[in-house]
């Protein structure tokens, strides 16, 4: 299993001016090979390829007078500007053919170096290095100062430099796991209700309440939004502003992805299995809730219970969205009529009383284990077909004195 270990990375000037340099570099490229292929189709040409887009937009483009400062940075990042490239146009292909499943994807488009994001990604082929000292060694940048807050499992394949829109420069490694975090087996499962009020309801009725990190700066988010408004465009103070306001948002995320982490980190260690519902948040983004929802963070959540416990040998499984959690009775099974969301409790004509959370999160578990045993397969077996001699009924054959419910046989 393939991870990703970001650490923060604190490039001295030369550094910085180094990094920026390859940012334009890789970014030019990446337009380049954009724009050769859309003039191709404008053109009815053939698709260009692979090979020929690595030929003449670096190899080439190199001995040309508008293109000879792409010799100043490593000719592996180059590289893979371009397998982004060829990536972003093979995820097109395979979405618009349904071979990939999700929302559709659009074409690839050009890169500004006004984007609140640069990145690019050196591989081994680049002898990128991890010094004795910490040091991160890149090829025509130097020897960079990481701030390293857990050892690495293994030796990288490859690392990307980030440059995100607060100004911080980050070193993404994707490592391969080690096969040895298997947790030791627990025989607890839980299910989990997501919402807004509560962030998650466990079926044992665990209330987790919602953090609400970006209502809690809301009021220093809107006084450095206003300082912004204010200032002149194009003016070196508009330019300060914006990195402030993207200095607190990247702290609002931050607080967010570190809470998710503990808690994700914690309902994997203690449970065998975990069951979550299988949330359309795109849909409820566009809803009245949507700036409660996207400060809820579900489907990074989620997203962390899945890696984790793919990681840990614990089971996960999604239930239907269309699934009944909330109207659905835990004790008997009847499904009810639609509630208001101001109905927090109700009772069944059998004679329960619901918490309407609690009862979601029950109802999760239970039709998470219906589709899952403790090996993560489908309990439902699949079709088989039937004998040769079962598989039709002989005109000559005896006739059966047995009935069935509601059919006759004479």
């Amino acid at each position: 299993m393939q991870l990703r270990y970001n650490f923060r990375l604190y490039p001295d000037t030369a550094q910085r001016e180094a990094l920026a340099r390859s940012f334009g570099c890789a970014r030019v490229v990446f337009n380049d090979g954009l724009r050769l292929r859309q003039q191709a189709r404008e053109a009815g040409e053939e698709y260009v390829s692979d090979g020929e887009l690595s030929r003449r937009l670096i190899t080439e483009a190199k001995s040309t007078p508008e293109r000879v400062w792409l010799g100043e940075v490593s000719s592996a990042m180059l590289q893979q500007a371009l397998a982004d490239l060829n990536a972003a146009y093979r995820n097109f292909f395979a979405s618009i053919s349904g071979k990939r499943k999700g929302r559709k994807l659009a074409l690839p488009r050009f890169r500004s170096r006004k984007d609140n994001r640069q990145a690019i990604r050196f591989t081994k082929n680049s002898r990128f290095k991890v010094l004795d000292n910490g040091r991160l060694r890149l090829p025509k940048i130097g020897d960079l100062a990481v701030r390293w807050s857990r050892a690495l499992p293994s030796d990288p394949s490859s690392v990307a430099v980030i440059k995100d829109a607060a100004g911080r420069y980050f070193a993404s490694f994707v490592v391969q796991a080690a096969e040895e975090e298997v947790l030791p087996p627990v025989g607890s499962e839980v299910g989990i209700d997501l919402g807004l009020t509560h962030f998650a309801v466990l079926s044992d009725g665990t209330k987790v309440t919602a953090p609400k990190f970006l209502r809690r700066a809301a009021r220093k988010l809107k006084r450095l939004q206003q300082d912004l408004s204010r200032k002149i465009n194009g003016s070196n103070r508009r330019k300060k502003a914006v990195v402030q306001v993207a200095r607190a948002h990247a702290r609002v995320a931050d607080t967010r992805r570190d809470w998710q982490h503990k808690l994700s980190t914690t309902l994997i260690r203690e449970n065998q299995a975990v069951y979550v519902e299988d949330l359309c948040v795109v849909g409820l983004g566009r809803t009245r809730l949507a700036k409660s929802v996207h400060d809820a963070g579900w489907a990074g959540f989620t997203g962390m219970l899945e890696y984790k416990a793919a990681r840990y040998g614990r089971t996960f499984g999604r239930v239907d969205r269309f699934f009944p959690s909330t109207r659905m009775c835990s004790d008997c099974g009847r499904i009810n009529d639609k509630m208001a969301l101001n109905v927090r409790a109700w009772d069944c004509p059998c004679g329960s009383d619901h918490d309407r959370d609690v009862n979601a999160a029950r109802n999760i578990k239970a039709a998470g284990q219906a589709d899952f045993n403790d090996r993560g397969a489908q309990v439902r077996p699949g079709l088989v077909p039937a004998p040769r001699g079962e598989a039709v009924t002989h005109p000559d054959a005896a006739c059966s004195t047995r009935s069935v419910e509601g059919i006759s046989v004479h």
